[in-house]
This record gives structure tokens, C-alpha cells and sequence, in this order.
């Protein structure tokens, strides 16, 4: 799926900041995407861009509403329809990664057919993509693997693209779920693609590509964890990656939503995630790890950081809290 930027962040009535966290990271990691926000009472969110109307965003030349803000259950909120309408009705696409989708709503869905615009469901498929073949293909992968869910993956992904393009280097994000489809404006929502095409997925967003180019595919699940290890089985053996960054929460008790299952260690996700990548490319090795940091003091995450590299042997750094530059050598010296 392809979405049309520039974009304009709806806030609608977010009842704190981490409620629009979809906003935040299109914020975060592409500044000068969004020409606005737009907001209602109630909001507690805010991403430091102009407060506009759905008329002035069109006029500041915005392409699609991004629905950034994620309620309760995720639902359309009827607080929001009538934004939403005008926004369809100015011309713009309306895109959303909530799990009660656009397509569901026949008022959207009749005033974008008769407006000529895209009612964009991130987390639904717009491609039939192929069984994967396991044939080698041209151009560098690296994948981000974590010892569990939501521990910085993404965030890991992208800062290193960003870092490898500031070095002149060639590399593309590839995003492979709802918050990085949105940053980037395109990619494959995995967790809702059909298990056999998994990995061929992966192999379709991840192509042919010069010999220097290196894809960074954004990480998901964790082979570890008893819900989602079949999302990032497909990641490795669709993405086959020449290079693996570990990523791991340090404070982390347990499993996300599985209290009775403890975190693996650095250590056993490097051996475990190395061996399915030499089932697809035997040449696959770990270049680095990337530590969370965020719940942890400024010198106590030093001193985490220092430890782990002299454990592990490897470059060892926090996306946000120290960059990714000593990663993004190591990938240029691949």
C-alpha cells in the first residue's frame, strides 16, 4: 500500500500523549511530512506542529488525514465523524491503523466513492502476495530481532536508516506494521497477512536492489514469545538478512501479556535467531545490539550499555538515548 503525503496528523480528543502515539512517531522520525494537526476540545495531546482546520490543511497542499490517535478498543470515535467527513468531501485520503476499519463505515465509504478519494485500511492487505521462494536476491537486509514485543524494534530500524542516509550510505525502511506503514507511507501490515504469504511478503517488499543497497526491515514479535513467533519466523526467512541487530528491554519482568514467561537472554536470542537466518542465508551474522534504555537513569544505562558490550562482543547501543552510528558502520564495513 502506498499512502500520499504530505499528510495532515488528526489528534482528535487524545486523553494524553500516549494515546497518539501513531502521531508522534510520523513526528519523530519524518519532521516535514505533516503540515498540521488537527484537534478537538478535550485533547491532551500534542505534537508542537500549527493547529489548522481541514481547509487550511488542504490549502498548505496536504494529501491524506492520518488518524493518529488510538481510543479504547480502537474505534472510529462518533466524536470524530464529522472531521472526518470534511475531510473527505476537501478531497483529502483518510488513513487509519485502528482495528475498526474505514471500510466498515458506510457513511466514509459512500462520501469517498462519490469524492473520488482512498479510505486507507493499514492493517488490511491491498496486495496478493506470493508464496515465498527462498531465492537469493540481489542487494543487503538487515532485521531487527528482540528477546519479546514493543521494545524498540522499529524505533531501532529507523534510527539506523536515518543514520546510514546522513553517512551518504544507501538504505530504505522497510515497515512491515501499522505505525511504520504510516511514518513511511507504505510497507506490509504482516500481522494481517494470511500465514502462507507471510514470508513471501517479506520477500516482495524486500527486492532486487543494487549491491550496496541495504534494506532495514522493521522487526516484529519475538521468536520467543509463544503468541507471535510466527510473525518474526516469517521476517527472517522472507527478509533473509545478511546482518541481525538483537534488541532487548532490560526492566522487563516478563513476557508482554504473558506473565508466567520469562525474557530470554541476549545471548540465547543470538544463537536461536542466528540459526533460522543460516536456514535462508548461510553467510546471515549479528552485528549489534540495541538497548531500551528509556526506563532507566542516564549513568545506570551507561553502565548497562558498557556491560552488555562486553558480554556480547558486539556494538552495543540505545536508538534514542546514544544513536546508531556505531551500527551503521558496522553495516558499512558488512
Amino acid at each position: 500500500m502506498t499512502i500520499q503525503q504530505p499528510y495532515v496528523l488528526f489528534l482528535g480528543d487524545a486523553p494524553d500523549p500516549l494515546a497518539a502515539k501513531v502521531a508522534q512517531g510520523i513526528k519523530d522520525w519524518r519532521p516535514g511530512i505533516s503540515v498540521g494537526q488537527i484537534t478537538l476540545p478535550g485533547c491532551k495531546a500534542d505534537m508542537g506542529l500549527n493547529n489548522i482546520s481541514v481547509n487550511e490543511a488542504v490549502s498548505l497542499g496536504a494529501k491524506t488525514l492520518v488518524i493518529g490517535v488510538a481510543n479504547r478498543g480502537g474505534l472510529i470515535s462518533s466524536k470524530w465523524m464529522e472531521v472526518l467527513k470534511e475531510a473527505i468531501i476537501s478531497g483529502l485520503d483518510i488513513a487509519s491503523g485502528l482495528h475498526n476499519l474505514l471500510r466498515d463505515e458506510k457513511e466514509l465509504v459512500d462520501l469517498s466513492k462519490s469524492n473520488n478519494t482512498q479510505l486507507i485500511d493499514v492493517r488490511v492487505p491491498t496486495i496478493n502476495y506470493p508464496i515465498a521462494n527462498g531465492k537469493k536476491r540481489k542487494g543487503m537486509r538487515c532485521l531487527a530481532v528482540g528477546t519479546d514485543c514493543s521494545i524498540g524494534k522499529m524505533y531501532t530500524a529507523i534510527a539506523l536508516e536515518k543514520e546510514m542516509s546522513n553517512m551518504g550510505l544507501k538504505a530504505s525502511f522497510r515497515a512491515t506494521g501499522q505505525t511504520g506503514i504510516l511514518i513511511t507511507g507504505n510497507g506490509v501490515p504482516l500481522d494481517a497477512v494470511i500465514a502462507d504469504f507471510m514470508a513471501g511478503s517479506i520477500e516482495y517488499l524486500t527486492p532486487d536492489n543494487d549491491d550496496d543497497h541495504w534494506d532495514i526491515i522493521e522487526g516484529q514479535g519475538s521468536l520467543f514469545h509463544p503468541s507471535y513467533s510466527g510473525v518474526t519466523m516469517a521476517l527472517i526467512h522472507g527478509g533473509q538478512p545478511d546482518a541481525l541487530i538483537l534488541c532487548h528491554e532490560p526492566t522487563r519482568e516478563h513476557m508482554r501479556g504473558l506473565p508466567e514467561y520469562s525474557l530470554p537472554s541476549l545471548k540465547e536470542l543470538e544463537n536461536m535467531a542466528l540459526k533460522m537466518a543460516k536456514v535462508v542465508n548461510n553467510n546471515a551474522r549479528v552485528v549489534g545490539v540495541s538497548i531500551n534504555t528509556s526506563s532507566m537513569k542516564k549513568d545506570e544505562a551507561m553502565e548497562y550499555l558498557s556491560k552488555v558490550e562486553k558480554e556480547m562482543k558486539l556494538p552495543t547501543v540505545d536508538p534514542v538515548f546514544t544513536g546508531t552510528k556505531r551500527l551503521a558502520e558496522e553495516l558499512a564495513n558488512f
